[in-house]
């Protein structure tokens, strides 16, 4: 059965296709879920860059397609949202922070 933390693991190798960065690293990821009696429906909750991002389609099935190839799960649901809304200087990681130059 796959938990929350092997999820997070997996999405760790999606790069956001702008900034060419982790979206875990980035803070893009709000939340995981992991539902149903074998665990096999996954639930992620995540923003994007800039609400107009032309490439966010894309990036949202990349992002079901990285989840859907964790062993037992059949089935995931990606919820983009703006709230609250992105901001890299809370939410991204020390390293990310010192890639972007926010310090």
């Amino acid at each position: 059965m796959p938990t929350v933390d092997q999820v997070r693991e997996a999405l760790v190798e999606v790069q956001d296709p702008e900034l060419n960065l982790s979206i875990m690293e980035l803070g893009l990821v709000y939340d995981v879920a992991v539902e149903g009696e074998a665990a096999e429906h996954v639930i992620v909750t995540m923003t994007l860059t800039s609400p107009m991002c032309p490439v966010g389609p894309m990036f949202k099935k990349s992002v079901q397609d990285r989840v859907l190839a964790i062993e037992g799960v059949k089935t995931a649901q990606v919820d983009v949202t703006f709230t609250p809304p992105w901001d890299p200087k809370t939410m991204a990681s020390d390293d990310v922070k010192v890639l972007l130059g926010i310090w």
